[in-house]
C-alpha cells in the first residue's frame, strides 16, 4: 500500500517531492524482501534545478548506501530514456541543493551525478556500463564514490572519487524522477543497506 508522506518508510524518515515533481509519488515497501517500490514525476534531475520523489532520512558523518536498481519500462511509448532511479545524498531539498548521487537511467545508462553549488550547473562521472544489477555510494568526509557490479556476484567496481562540499546532517536516500513533467515512472530498489562505520 502506498504510505503517506508523514510516516517512516523503511529505513527512511520520510518523503517527500522536490522541485518540480508536480504529480504526488509514490512507495510500495515489503519488509520481507527489504525492497521499495517508488513511483514519482519530476521533469529532470540534472541541470540546475531538480524533480524527482524523495525517500530520505537525515544522516552525519561517512556511510555507504547499496542497492539493487531496476528501472521499469516507460508509462508510454514516447517516456524519456532519462528517467532514473538513484540512491542520493543532498544537501538541501531545495530544487536547487548541492548532492550527488548514483543514478541508473531508463536505458541502462550509469554515473555519479553531482551539484557542487547551488543552482549551479549538475556534472557526473560517467563508466561504461550499461543497466548494473547493484549500485552503491560511499561518502567519506566531502569525498563520493560510486561503485557498480553488472552482475549478480560481479566484484563491485569503483568509480573515482569526487568531492563535493556538505555540511552535517545531510539527506539521504532514494529518489526516482520521470524525466518528463506532465508523467510519472517507477523505479524498484531492492536489498537497500546502509551502513555506517
Amino acid at each position: 500500500m502506498p504510505q503517506s508522506s508523514d510516516s517512516a518508510v523503511g529505513i527512511f524518515e520520510s518523503r517527500t517531492n522536490v522541485g518540480t515533481a508536480t504529480m504526488p509519488g509514490s512507495v510500495e515497501y515489503d519488509a520481507a524482501k527489504g525492497e521499495y517500490r517508488v513511483t514519482g514525476g519530476g521533469a529532470n534531475l540534472w541541470g540546475k534545478v531538480d524533480g524527482f520523489h524523495f525517500l530520505w532520512k537525515r544522516v552525519s558523518g561517512d556511510f555507504t548506501m547499496t542497492a539493487d536498481i531496476r528501472v521499469l519500462p516507460g508509462s508510454s511509448a514516447e517516456s524519456h530514456v532519462h528517467r532514473k532511479g538513484a540512491l542520493m545524498v543532498r544537501q538541501e531539498l531545495t530544487p536547487g541543493s548541492v548532492y550527488a548521487d548514483a543514478a541508473v537511467h531508463g536505458d541502462g545508462s550509469t554515473a555519479l551525478q553531482f551539484r557542487l553549488a547551488a543552482n549551479e550547473a549538475t556534472a557526473e562521472i560517467k563508466p561504461e556500463v550499461t543497466a548494473p544489477v547493484k549500485v552503491r555510494i560511499e561518502r567519506r568526509g566531502n569525498r563520493f564514490t560510486m561503485s557498480y557490479a553488472v552482475k549478480a556476484g560481479d566484484t563491485l567496481v569503483r568509480t573515482a572519487p569526487q568531492v563535493v562540499e556538505m555540511r552535517d546532517p545531510v539527506f539521504v536516500g532514494i529518489a526516482v524522477c520521470a524525466h518528463k513533467a506532465d508523467a510519472r515512472e517507477t523505479a524498484v530498489f531492492s536489498n537497500v543497506r546502509f551502513e555506517q562505520p
